[in-house]
């Protein structure tokens, strides 16, 4: 039986720590799905199945499970930047501003609460465990791998912070909730009237999405006018598919001389269709498909962006209605229908809405790819290309004056930066940055796991005995008033004096804490899409700055 042994025992054994990992990952995982009340702590629990096996002494070569903590957290934070990096700098447009600065005035008073209660308990818990304690409070996991990632730079030998995040964390999701409960009972939240209000609000403030509308030339002022001199007239973006001329269905290019009596199929911007429709003529009703005739059937079609060359182009340089016969109504990305502006640029995984010949479509599909297989393969060069700069752009130290030690972004810092950059901007320097949303998932998950699996195994041995006869219930009680003291002074402004609508705001309360069962109780209470909306407007900025402020927390304080 000695090599039962072994494969339990030895720390050396490379059997014995994927065995390890995967009994504490799957252990985790399978408990994180209980609900209680309605509330479950999903994957976070794999941090807890593996203090428990430390505890129990299962542990590893400390090498080992230090790379493999190192290595989850930046697959980790390298994904999250690729996901929120498109719209990382869109969040901060119109609206995005005002919600984005009261997520950053939530950020602030959690540090802010952290440091009143350092100071208050005059050092009784240390700097490393307040940031541990903060990070669990705010249920940030990226901010506790950048923590320790500091403390790494430091060379810091104390307690492992994992013990004051595990503290905190499960009344940390509670505390969120109930800030989101409180402020509704506060403030007297009618939620029909809050509904109401989502719903006009939707209704008199149309989004740039495409539209589609059949007019009729009535306009005489445009008889002999190209559809070009047309749009130049009205200074708005417009697609026209298809025209009805003498009869004879054919796909317009901007050259097409317009006459009194032709019929236009046209795909405009939505707040833009009434002010179109004044200008040319009276709406109609055409079947376009029986207004085909048998020599040039018209067709319309989705085709798949899959060729690399494509990507960063604009639809402009393209000339599909010059050079193909075609025209571009709008683009799908990401599940949103976008209006084809000849500005607006193509990235790999877009579907675009093609409309012309049967022929002339087969070439754009060859031009453009179309090519499904192509877009099941993870683009690995350009996650790896990511990895690499965002090391070493994370190893370059930053002098800052009154701190005696460079400071460096880091192993999470560092890939974060960099991921969102080449999420937003990859194109331009001919990076694929398209990863299908499972992948993506799947490689944060994996890190994920992996970077909680190892803090817990290595955070076990001592656990059990800080909270029982040490400091345990204090981390408990200071998470608890980081979580909600922050929660309910920004939340009351937002509500009281920046009017903000209440799904809105809980969506808000969510994302400032990067929680999705915070999520997952918004959507569930409100039964529309401001929280999803609110939640993802901050959550980059919000990811970044938890990530950041982490480290600099250790940096500054230490």
């Amino acid at each position: 039986m000695n090599w039962l042994q072994d494969l339990l025992t030895n720390p050396n054994s490379i059997a014995h720590i994927v065995a390890l990992y995967a009994f504490v990952i799957s252990g985790g995982v399978l408990l994180g799905k209980i609900k209680i009340f309605g509330i479950s702590l999903g994957v976070t629990f794999v941090l807890f199945v593996g203090i428990l096996a430390g505890h129990f002494g299962f542990t590893g070569n400390p090498a080992i499970l230090s790379f493999l903590q190192d290595f989850g957290l930046i697959l980790f934070v390298f994904c999250i930047g690729l996901q929120v990096g498109p719209s990382f700098f869109s969040s901060f447009k119109e609206g995005g501003i005002r919600l984005n600065l009261l997520a950053t005035g939530i950020v602030a008073f959690n540090i802010i609460v952290a440091l009143i209660i350092y100071y208050a308990l005059q050092g009784r818990i240390e700097v490393p465990m307040i940031v541990g304690i903060l990070c669990g409070a705010v249920t940030n996991t990226p901010g506790l791998g950048a923590a320790n990632e500091a403390l790494q730079q430091l060379h810091y030998e104390g307690p492992e912070i994992a013990m004051g995040y595990a503290c905190a964390y499960p009344l940390g999701v509670i505390g969120i909730i109930l800030s989101m409960i409180l402020i509704r009972y506060i403030c007297r939240v009618d939620l029909e009237k809050e509904s109401e209000a989502i719903q006009q609000a939707e209704e008199a403030n149309p989004h740039l999405k495409p539209y589609r509308i059949q007019l009729r030339v009535e306009n005489p002022a445009l008889n002999g006018k190209t559809i070009l001199q047309l749009q130049n007239f009205l200074a708005r973006n417009l697609v026209c598919s298809r025209i009805l001329q003498n009869g004879e269905v054919n796909i317009p290019n901007s050259k097409t001389v317009l006459h009194t009596g032709d019929e236009m199929n046209i795909v405009c911007a939505e707040d833009d269709a009434e002010a179109i429709e004044a200008f040319i003529g009276s709406k109609i009703e055409v079947d376009w498909e029986h207004q085909n005739t048998e020599n040039k059937p018209m067709v319309s079609r989705r085709i798949l962006v899959t060729q690399p060359s494509i990507n960063g182009k604009t639809v402009g340089e393209l000339h599909f209605s010059s050079m193909y016969g075609v025209n571009v109504t709008r683009v799908n990305r990401s599940g949103m229908d976008l209006f084809a502006a000849r500005s607006l640029t193509l990235q790999v995984g877009d579907r675009v809405m093609v409309v012309g010949p049967q022929d002339a479509i087969e070439r754009v599909a060859g031009m453009l790819g179309n090519q499904l297989k192509r877009l099941d393969h993870p683009n690995i060069v350009t996650i790896f290309v990511g990895i690499l700069c965002g090391i070493i752009f994370g190893s370059l130290p930053f002098a800052i004056p009154g701190i005696p030690t460079p400071i460096k972004l880091g192993l999470a810092g560092g890939p974060l930066i960099i991921s969102i950059l080449i999420g937003r901007f990859g194109y331009k320097v001919h990076l694929v940055t398209y990863t299908t949303m499972s992948a993506n998932l799947m490689l944060r998950e994996v890190g994920l796991v992996l970077f909680l699996a190892s803090v817990g195994i290595k955070a076990g041995e001592n656990f059990v005995q800080t909270v029982v006869e040490g400091d345990g219930l204090l981390y408990v009680g200071v998470g608890f008033l980081i979580t909600l003291l922050p929660l309910m002074i920004i939340g009351l402004i937002a509500r009281l004096y920046y009017k903000i609508n209440y799904y809105t705001l809980i969506g808000l309360i969510a994302g400032s804490t990067t929680d999705p069962p915070a999520l997952a109780y918004s959507n569930q209470v409100s039964g529309n899409d401001a929280p999803a909306v609110g939640y993802s407007t901050v959550y980059p900025l919000v990811m970044f700055l938890r990530i950041l402020t982490a480290q600099l927390f250790i940096l500054f304080m230490a």
